[in-house]
């Protein structure tokens, strides 16, 4: 076009020169404004991707603490084989406070701290460093003391954590933020199995988290003689019972205007399939969602994707998947998706074609809620490769 338009002046006009170049020099600055403006409407796309930080915040230490029965709190520390003590903390960097990472700050580096398998009552509390480094977690008391801090029972997905005396009292831990807000610190398990992954050298049977706190049911049944269900090669044991019934949490997408839409899973024909939250033990503060189809109860995911939203998709084990959507009460069916993330939380909407988006709770048959959320473990893309579906997070309901 510019070829033309030039061609047409030199024929035509005494000036032509001037203008070939006057026109010449307006066709590039308009190309150069859409090239600029086509690049900004992708980057602005690009950044509602949930593997972008959509909000960022200076980073926040929370101090870690054992609260003892008289109130007072005792400093908790990483300590070495040659007794150096170094901070441990919960990093809060982004403006969700909900799940938060728990490290150990040593000569500069932060380590990750895990709850490892072992043939012992309880299990042991660590910072794991590259070579099989590991460092103790304790807690330290005004006269020196160091207490041991343990994983002491498992309730479905968490695991309960204490400072332990010498006397066998359990002391509770909590992460306590400059401003004095308290999550609760507990073992994180994903995987149904015992052995999470292997790191380092190590085994892991969790992933230490501060969570909010909830008046979850199990505090007041745990006993300092049973030993915690685990084992360090991974064997099967057999599940003892108790008088625990699950209790199903209906997963509903809530409209602007207040109104509860039902979320199922869809396979390719159409079929519908229920999707719930699963309560399996006295702890309702961090739960599975599945799909139920047919006789399976099938893990939902938050996938890695280059769509403007990340799907969340029911996974089989044949490696079928089935899309999560919410219906209105026209039939509509709206995509469930994760729009943004923040910190270790992805952020998941009903999303309808005017890009209006539904939050998504999980409700109790007493009248309790729940966010669903996807729950990111590792400060990585990929968490893991799922039948052939990279998983992006986890999708759990979790304390609001």
């Amino acid at each position: 076009m510019s070829f033309t338009i030039y061609y047409y002046i030199m024929k035509n006009s005494k000036h032509s020169v001037f203008k070939a170049v006057l026109i010449s020099s307006i066709l590039l600055g308009v190309s150069i404004l859409l090239f600029s403006c086509e690049n900004t409407i992708s980057k602005e796309k690009k950044e509602t991707v949930p593997k972008e930080e959509v909000v960022k915040v200076p980073e926040t230490l929370w101090k870690l603490k054992t609260i003892s029965p008289d109130g007072n709190n005792l400093e908790i520390k990483a300590i070495d084989t040659d007794g150096n003590m170094y901070d441990v903390n919960a990093i809060q960097n982004s403006d969700q406070d909900s799940f938060l990472d728990i490290e150990a700050f040593v000569s500069g580096k932060r380590i990750p701290i895990k709850m490892l398998l072992n043939d012992d009552k309880y299990a042991p509390v660590k910072a794991i460093d590259k070579g099989g480094i590991s460092y103790d977690i304790k807690a330290i008391t005004p006269e020196g003391e160091k207490l041991d801090i343990k994983g002491i029972k498992r309730f479905g997905n968490i695991i309960s954590i204490k400072a332990i005396t010498k006397e066998g009292v359990f002391y509770g831990v909590k992460a306590i933020s400059p401003s004095g807000k308290l999550n609760d610190v507990k073992g994180v398990k994903i995987n149904f199995k015992d052995k999470e992954m292997t790191l380092n050298g190590f085994g892991v049977f969790a992933h230490v988290k501060a969570i909010h706190q909830s008046d979850n049911d199990y505090e007041g049944i745990i006993n300092p003689k049973e030993k915690l269900k685990k084992t360090a090669k991974g064997k099967k044991q057999r599940k003892k019972k108790d008088d625990f019934k699950n209790i199903i949490w209906n997963i509903k997408a809530v409209t602007k205007d207040g109104k509860n839409l039902k979320v199922k899973a869809f396979d390719e024909e159409g079929n519908q399939f229920d999707v719930k939250a699963i309560q399996d033990s006295y702890q309702y503060s961090f739960m599975n969602i599945k799909a139920l189809v047919n006789d399976s109860e099938l893990p939902i995911k938050v996938i890695v994707s280059e769509e403007e939203y990340a799907p969340v998709i029911a996974i089989s084990r044949d490696g079928t998947n089935y899309t999560i959507k919410a219906i209105t009460e026209d039939g509509t069916q709206i995509d469930v998706k994760g729009i943004s993330r923040l910190g270790n939380i992805i952020n998941l909407k009903a999303v309808t074609e005017k890009d209006e988006f539904y939050t998504v709770k999980a409700f109790s048959p007493k009248g309790k809620l729940n966010d669903v959320k996807g729950i990111k473990i590792f400060d990585r893309e990929t968490e893991m490769t799922l039948r052939g579906n990279k998983v992006y997070a986890h999708v759990k309901a979790i304390t609001q």
